[in-house]
């Protein structure tokens, strides 16, 4: 981080701050500064007691270093500014920069960083800039106040009043900064230093010089580095791991206290049961082939026998992979909740994932829509209309790459609660990895009963809610799987 002590960053519009969980300490005896910060704590020889008031003052909340610091030009001034340059360079990950417009009412918006790297570097504009507000920037509620973040921004803005909201709606095209002034009716200087805010915490980008703004161009567009990753999915990225994301991550119990944690197995729906075989592993009638020779061989199907499966063959099929084997009770502070262990792993033994059938052929089975009992090891039939279960059928085929229906679909379907009692800020991408944990070991099973299996890449969430009768977003698909027989000319 580089402060020039020029105008611009000495002007009683720019407040500085540290963010609420940064704590600064003094150590008298070796004559430094301790400063704690979410990334550890950092240790600075004294920079003398100007620079350390300012330090005491940003720490309990947004002040102008111009009257801390000094403005007057003097050298001691200057010497002043020079220590503070250093002391921020190794805190640019903790300062929080203000824009207050000195109404009385307190900043308009404010650039709080989230990571580590995190530097805040205003930039010159002029009237005749362009800019416009990124393609990977949310809005969102927060506390109160709207919120802007983007994945690519080491920086989140907080928008505290509505001045400096309708600055950046106004941006959702490129347009120059004059006609941005003149289209919201807010003096230029002011419009001025909010887009640069919103630049330099990256929630706005600035187009190629010399170009009109409807013509202008913007270097996320054609970044090769960027083309590939779509706003949802970068988002869900940074904010599902930590380094960019500020807030509660990992296992931390929100929920506890709160609410009550989510049973192990969902109530058994009312329907006609089906109790499947349980298939005794250790007896010569399941003699798999070896585990790298189940790897080599394992692919997926597109087309399947049209012999359908036997109910036998999906009971052993689901027994192999989901059922219950065990379960016990865990405690977290007041709170006793239940775990699992299964036959494929997840996280906290906490096993989110529902399975649910839908049955094109099956020898043994009617057609329909199924619930499985883990525990139980049975399936229930919730669903017997025609119509919904050829949906369900027809989505998978289409998802296949299928001419026919397969035989049968399994839905994997998440429990999220289940996850979000126990961790914060990463339960739906952990139910993602479940899904694919199951899907792996639904392959080696399938493949090793030489039957057909096939991963689909995509479902539809609308469909699945309806035909499995469930409660969105309290349940909500996240995995499908399909299996048949394999067909007479691919039979081992």
């Amino acid at each position: 981080m580089h402060i020039e002590p020029d105008e611009r960053i000495r002007s009683p519009l720019r407040l500085w701050s540290l963010r609420e969980d940064v704590l600064v300490e003094v150590d008298e005896e070796l004559g430094q500064l301790l400063i704690a910060t979410e990334w550890g704590e950092i240790r600075l020889p004294d920079p003398g007691p100007t620079v350390r008031e300012s330090l005491w003052r940003m720490q309990l909340g947004p002040t102008s270093l111009a009257n801390v610091l000094g403005d007057d030009g003097a050298n001691a001034d200057k010497a002043n500014w020079q220590r503070f340059e250093e002391v921020l360079g190794a805190l640019r990950h903790c300062v929080v920069h203000s824009l207050d417009r000195q109404t009385g009412d307190g900043p308009l918006l404010s650039a709080v960083p989230i990571a580590r790297n995190a530097d805040f570097v205003l930039p010159n504009l002029t009237g005749e800039d362009v800019v416009r507000i990124s393609r990977f920037t949310a809005m969102r509620a927060g506390n109160g106040e709207l919120v802007l973040e983007s994945p690519l921004a080491r920086h989140r803005m907080v928008v505290h009043y509505s001045l400096a909201a309708w600055v950046s709606g106004a941006i959702n095209r490129p347009m120059t900064v004059r006609d941005l002034a003149e289209a919201v009716q807010v003096p230029r200087p002011l419009v001025t230093l909010i887009v640069a805010y919103l630049v330099a915490a990256g929630m706005a980008v600035l187009g190629e010089n010399g170009v009109p703004a409807d013509e202008a161009l913007f270097a996320e567009d054609s970044d090769p580095d960027l083309i590939p990753w779509s706003h949802a999915d970068l988002m869900f990225h940074t904010h599902s791991r930590s380094g960019r994301y500020q807030g509660p991550i990992g296992a931390d119990h929100p929920g506890a206290g709160v609410l009550p944690p989510a049973p192990v197995v969902k109530t058994i729906p009312p329907g006609r049961r089906f109790v499947l075989v349980r298939p005794d592993l250790t007896t010569p009638s399941i003699a798999d082939p070896k585990l790298s020779e189940v790897i080599e061989n394992r692919r997926s199907f597109h087309r399947f026998a049209d012999e359908p499966p036997t109910v036998d063959q999906l009971g052993e099929l689901l027994y192999r992979t989901a059922r219950i084997r065990s379960s016990k009770r865990l405690v977290a502070g007041d709170d006793e909740y239940v775990v699992s262990d299964r036959p494929y792993p997840s996280v906290g033994g906490l096993h989110e994932l529902e399975l649910y059938l839908t049955i094109d052929r099956c020898a043994g089975l009617p057609h329909g829509i199924y619930h499985y009992d883990p525990v139980g090891h049975a399936l229930t039939l919730i669903n017997t209309a025609e119509a919904e279960c050829d949906e369900m059928l027809d989505a998978a085929r289409i998802a296949a790459g299928s001419v026919a229906r397969p035989p049968a679909l399994i839905t994997m379907t998440a429990r999220i609660a289940r996850l979000s009692w126990l961790y914060s800020g990463i339960a739906y991408s952990t139910a993602l990895k479940h899904v694919g944990v199951l899907q792996q070991t639904l392959y080696l099973v399938a493949t090793a009963m030489n039957l057909a299996p096939c991963a689909l890449a995509v479902g539809d969430t609308e469909i699945a809610t309806s035909a499995l009768r469930l409660r969105w977003p309290v349940e909500v698909s996240v995995g499908e799987f399909v299996i048949g027989l394999r067909p007479i000319d691919t039979v081992n």
